[in-house]
């Protein structure tokens, strides 16, 4: 939800937010409520907040180096921007595991790319391998 408050608005003056109608309006009104709460000054309550298992953030780092390869970066700049400066001087080699990870990486987001997302959204049979897991030819 976006407001935008004038900057004569007093504290305690009246504001008012719009709200767009659509099918999902119903499912939205506790987030609004929430947001019309912290306007008044009431603490958020935070919700539980799950933890990244492995395979998001290995999807995640898939998309970025895809995204970072299709600006035109390197390989090595790729690698500097998911594993840091310090571990690119310390282990990039020619043909080292660092910049593997990074083609392993690509490979894997340019299947997702090419269909491999409709086994993670559950769309292709569950026994098909993930992309990116082919063998190693």
């Amino acid at each position: 939800m976006r407001l935008s408050l004038s900057g004569t608005l007093e504290d305690g003056g009246a504001y008012v937010g719009a709200v767009p109608l659509t099918p999902g309006l119903r499912s939205q009104l506790d987030g609004y409520r929430e947001q019309a709460q912290a306007l008044e000054g009431h603490a958020l309550q935070i919700s539980h907040v799950r933890s990244a298992t492995r395979s998001a953030l290995l999807h995640l780092r898939a998309l970025q180096a895809l995204d970072a390869s299709i600006a035109g970066a390197s390989h090595r700049d790729i690698a500097q921007a998911l594993f840091g400066l310090e571990a690119v001087v310390l282990r990039w080699h020619e043909d080292g595991e660092l910049r593997a990870q990074v083609r392993h990486l690509l490979r894997r987001a340019e299947s997702f790319m090419n269909g491999g997302y409709l086994s993670l959204a559950g769309v292709l049979d569950p026994a098909a391998k993930p992309p990116g897991d082919e063998p190693v030819r």
